[in-house]
């Protein structure tokens, strides 16, 4: 057996490595982990020196830090007890546990007094961001940047300055695969101990099952192991489910348990993951136990499952058993119909269920084109005012000037060009009804003053003078601009932002969803509503890694295109259909994740590109192929072991790199 090198032969070799990579640009195979090497050449890349300061890190202000803490309340709440478990493990060893977002702010931190003092030399304090950016190589940046555990020791920090430091950090996720943030703890060098590292990614698994509990305690949910003693445990696979049987949560635990990646949350049902039926479920819902069941797979391999209703699911079960199940069935309304399985537009709509029949206003934040709109109209349609009017509208869309005529009316001859007639104005116009305001960030100081009145005393004064006309109506508006930033810089009135923000609503963007499949199925269904329509498998992939710049309106629009271009006899979409954009687009993002293996895949296996021309997209076949084998080697090798790891980060299905191993593994052997 190897004997492992000294603490005097690792910094011999580190200083050597730091050498060759600043005078050459290169570093020899074994002096430095390549996930290492790999945040050096980051670091290097992004200017940063090793024996400089941080060239102008940023430090959040209190308030800034204050409205972080605000927007990651969820992972604050759930991280917080376990950090401080984690820190009755570590007190008195020089060391201090951090939390930080998904950008790399540090958020809060429990340390050794003795220790602090240091920490905050190097700002290692709640407020600085550690991205590896502004701090180079260091476990929470490194971390984040590689969506994967790491420890970073002394020397193995890339500014010499953090050289003291031996940090350990490991990333959270939340049941979709989205890095929330990372957890860490940092403390002297000399304080090292080998089982930080599985301390640290314990404890983040716990964070990450108090998410999946919090994000899916009211759904269907599957606790899995391979041992009947293991389902309760840290160590246990989490799955949620919807009521149609699609998978749209999960912990990582789970996936490897079952070969997949995150790719697979919103893209599987149950039926495809596991010898089980939905009824089948249903059935032991209604007849719960505490008792893990065996399941045979396919490959013969065994898996112990426990079945959790959850608490909306056992509440309806037992809260009156002489009514009928279709009373007990939540309400077939528009809100409901928006329901495509995503958690966190489920939980938008169910807060703005109940506040819909309530005086409170409603403050709709998303970024353009996630369906502020259509969540208006679902609102207004299923509140009590759905027989009044629904009023819209835009205040980016019209001038300055035309505004306010358009909003409050104006009597005739109040100005020049006004209509002989007069106008109510859209606020008269929703009497009784619901009043939409979108896009509020943009409307004029002086407008809002006006606005602000009318919501106080309920009444409207039309332009051009006349009594005061009282109003009822529900107001909603939204803005894709941050309005709390729009009021501390100056653009937007404080007085009218609390009066707005009676309950303010998030609409997640497409990125973050995860009901794509189910979401593409009921658009296609509204738009060829008499011929069964689906998309390719690995159309729908490629759609589920995009980013969607547009949302909804740019998914709506490429559907749209592509029923057109859909010939009479083609039962599916593909990438064929696509409109020209949007191909591009998904193009770029496969030429960015991985452009050797890719590459290699299309000429080397002879797989379609993505445009499904089948054209190939680059030369010769054999050094890109040779490149991909050497790419998928080191990847494994990065993430010690973890295929499905390795997977996710080269952008490959498993089966891909499965046979990029087994080739490498041939040409090695091969006689030269």
């Amino acid at each position: 057996m190897q004997a492992l090198p000294s603490r005097i032969e690792r910094s011999a070799r580190l200083r050597e490595a730091r050498r060759a990579l600043l005078d050459a640009g290169q570093v020899a195979d074994g002096l430095i982990a390549p996930a290492l090497l790999n945040s050096w050449q980051r670091s290097q890349a992004y200017g940063l020196r090793p024996e400089g300061r941080p060239p102008g890190a940023p430090h959040a202000s209190g308030a800034q830090l204050a409205r972080a803490l605000e927007q990651q309340r969820e992972l604050v709440a759930h991280a917080r007890p376990v950090m401080e478990h984690l820190f009755r493990q570590t007190a008195e060893t020089d060391s201090m546990v951090i939390l930080a977002d998904a950008e790399g702010l540090l958020l809060q931190a429990l340390g050794d007094a003795s220790f602090l003092d240091r920490a905050q030399r190097v700002a290692l304090r709640p407020g600085a961001s550690w991205h590896e950016q502004w701090r180079g190589t260091n476990a929470i940046g490194t971390a984040l940047a590689d969506a994967a555990p790491v420890v970073v020791h002394g020397g193995e920090h890339y500014l010499e300055r953090n050289g003291f430091l031996t940090c350990t950090a490991a990333p959270i996720l939340d049941p979709s695969g989205r890095v929330l943030g990372a957890l860490d703890i940092s403390g002297e060098q000399r304080s090292y101990h080998r089982h930080t590292l599985a301390l640290v990614r314990t404890a983040a698994g716990m964070i990450e099952q108090r998410l999946f509990e919090h994000r899916h305690g009211a759904g269907l949910r599957l606790h899995l192991h391979g041992q009947a003693e293991g389902i309760g445990s840290c160590a246990e696979g989490l799955l949620a489910l919807s009521d149609e049987g699609w998978l749209i949560g999960a912990n990582a635990a789970a996936l490897q348990m079952l070969g997949l990646g995150w790719s697979a949350i919103g893209a599987c049902r149950i039926e495809q993951l596991l010898p089980l039926q939905l009824d089948q479920l249903a059935d032991w819902c209604r007849r719960p136990s505490s008792a893990p069941r065996l399941l045979r797979r396919a490959d013969g391999s065994t898996l112990w499952l426990r079945v959790d209703a959850g608490r909306s699911l056992l509440a309806a079960s037992t809260a009156v058993p002489a009514r009928s199940a279709a009373v007990l069935a939540p309400p077939a309304d528009a809100l409901a119909r928006l329901d495509s399985g995503d958690p966190a537009l489920r939980q938008a709509l169910e807060r703005a269920r109940r506040v819909m029949n309530k005086p409170i206003a409603l403050l709709l934040q998303g970024e353009s084109g996630v369906g502020k709109e259509l969540f208006v109209r679902a609102l207004h349609a299923s509140s009590a005012r759905a027989g009044g009017p629904l009023v819209a509208l835009n205040c980016a869309a019209l001038p300055e000037a035309l505004i306010e005529a358009e909003l409050f009316g104006y009597r005739p001859g109040a100005f020049t060009g006004a209509a002989r007639q007069g106008a109510p104005g859209r606020i008269r116009e929703a009497e009784g009804g619901t009043l939409f305001l979108d896009e509020i960030g943009d409307m004029p100081l002086a407008l809002q003053a006006r606005l602000l009145r009318v919501l106080q005393e309920r009444q409207v004064q039309a332009l051009g003078g006349g009594a005061a006309v009282a109003v009822d109506f529900r107001l909603v508006c939204a803005s894709h601009r941050e309005l709390a930033a729009e009021v501390e810089a100056g653009r937007f009135r404080a007085d009218l932002y609390y009066r707005l923000n009676g309950l303010t609503l998030r609409l997640p963007p497409l990125r973050e969803r995860q009901d794509l499949p189910a979401l593409i199925e009921r658009m296609l269904a509204e738009l060829q509503p008499a011929r069964p329509l689906q998309l390719a498998p690995e159309l729908l992939q490629a759609l589920q890694r995009y980013r969607w710049p547009g949302n909804l309106r740019q998914l709506h629009n490429a559907l749209q295109t592509a029923c057109a271009l859909l010939d009479d006899d083609e039962p599916q979409i593909d990438f064929a259909h696509l409109p020209d954009d949007l191909l591009r687009g998904l193009r770029a993002m496969a030429a960015a994740a991985a452009p050797g293996v890719e590459a290699a895949e299309r000429d080397g296996a002879g797989e379609e590109s993505i445009d499904g021309t089948g054209q190939a997209a680059g030369g010769e076949a054999g050094p890109l192929r040779a490149q991909a084998r050497h790419r998928a080697r080191q990847t494994v090798q990065a993430c010690e072991g973890n295929l499905s790891l390795a997977a996710r980060r080269l952008g490959i299905s498993r089966n891909t790199l499965y046979r990029l191993l087994r080739e490498a593994a041939g040409a090695a052997s091969a006689p030269s």
